[in-house]
């Protein structure tokens, strides 16, 4: 089992930044990516953005490219996102999710069926 525990959410004005961690325990070696998803009031949970542990592959949407970075520390078995440049769509519970599979891929990261841990969610809020 792995355990995900997200931090650094709260509220921001517009052009504001924030900078999400995520510390993951228990079975990391069976981890091969991981992810960032948000999920807006009324809205379906959505991929934003994910790195492979390994070698540091990453991928975006196209809707934050530029003004988030996802990066880890393996030292310290935690992952980032660094979101600036925040708008008021932006505004979401951002969760963090593991694999177990190595995806590389948009087109799979962004699908939250595929991951297998997650997060209880951090709170993102953006005013305008």
């Amino acid at each position: 089992q792995v355990q995900l525990v997200e931090s650094g959410g709260g509220l921001v004005q517009a052009g504001e930044s924030l900078r999400l961690s995520c510390v993951a325990s228990g079975s990391i070696s069976s981890i091969n990516d991981m992810g960032w998803f948000r999920q807006a009031p009324g809205k379906e949970r959505e991929g934003v953005s994910c790195i492979n542990k390994s070698d540091g592959t990453t991928n975006y949407i196209d809707s934050v490219k530029g003004r988030f970075t996802v990066s880890r520390d393996g030292t310290k078995n935690t992952v980032y996102l660094q979101m600036n440049s925040l708008k008021p769509e932006d505004t979401a519970i951002y969760y963090c999710a593991a694999v177990r599979m190595s995806l590389r891929q948009l087109r799979l990261c962004v699908k939250p069926h595929v991951f297998d841990y997650w997060g209880q969610g951090t709170q993102v809020t953006v005013s305008s």
